[in-house]
């Protein structure tokens, strides 16, 4: 399963408008509290709450601490040793928090906004508008070519991955695959094929990944992006280019094309 996907918390579209409803849910309820993005597990919850869902019949509900706490864990470095309800369950979290926490005043006319639908919604006081939690859709793609893939590494790295880059407005996910390879690998790619895709609440991600066929084997790096690109093989990238994390969809796809003998 891909990392932070599959989450079985049933989000109560259709309840929780209900603010007594979500009262009820709060007796008794799990609270994960969290301070600045970074996950809290000791810290008593006090402060702004957001309805997650429901763990069977018990309410689930994320805190932004209003003080500081004694001590804080960044969600990424907990994959590994939780269960994979439970790591998605905290990035989800995170994300619903972070958009509430930016979202106090409305882009369109400055007023204060105030939430509702347990923290799903937020309402503009001065022009009425209801804002909704936002995403940024991603598009990652593992390049192959004759038994090699194509890896990048950007300016401030020392690491080589897979590419990856922000959809532009009235582009589909397949041109932006298009286009991210072209523009920062030199790349003219071909066939695109869909893999699947993950909540990447780093802040608000979503990262869908698709493996390519490269229409040539010419590289022409961007020099602004990318410092350098390369084809490997798969025993290079075994040896010496493995992903240090192994929680983003980045990392699935090196290892399912690894095991695969050839291109899909």
């Amino acid at each position: 399963m891909i990392p932070y996907s599959g989450l079985r918390l049933d989000r109560a579209h259709d309840r929780r408008a209900d603010p007594d409803w979500i009262a009820a849910r709060r007796e008794d309820a799990r609270l994960l509290p969290f301070w600045r993005d970074r996950y809290a597990p000791d810290s008593e919850p006090h402060g702004e709450e957001v309805f997650l869902g429901l763990d069977g019949e018990r309410g689930v509900f994320a805190v932004e601490l209003a003080e500081e706490p004694a001590s804080t864990v960044d969600v990424r470095s907990l994959f590994g040793e939780l269960a994979a309800q439970e790591s998605a369950m905290l990035v989800y979290a995170k994300a619903l928090l972070h958009w509430s926490r930016n979202q106090r005043f409305c882009g369109a006319c400055g007023g204060e906004t105030r939430p509702r639908h347990g923290g799903n919604v937020r309402d503009c006081l001065g022009c009425g508008k209801e804002l909704f939690p936002r995403l940024e859709p991603a598009v990652i793609v593992l390049v192959e070519h004759e038994g090699r893939a194509l890896f990048g590494r950007h300016q401030r790295s020392d690491r080589f991955s897979t590419l990856a880059g922000f959809v532009d407005l009235g582009e589909s996910l397949e041109d932006a695959v298009r286009r991210e390879v072209a523009e920062e690998a030199g790349v003219a790619v071909g066939d695109v094929r869909y893999v699947g895709s993950q909540p990447w609440p780093f802040p608000a991600g979503l990262m869908i990944a698709f493996r390519a066929e490269a229409l040539s084997e010419a590289i022409d790096v961007d020099g602004d992006e990318l410092a350098e690109a390369r084809w490997l093989t798969r025993e290079q990238v075994r040896e010496e280019h493995m992903p240090r994390m192994k929680d983003s969809i980045g990392a699935h796809l090196i290892e399912t094309w690894l095991s695969t003998p050839r291109a899909l």
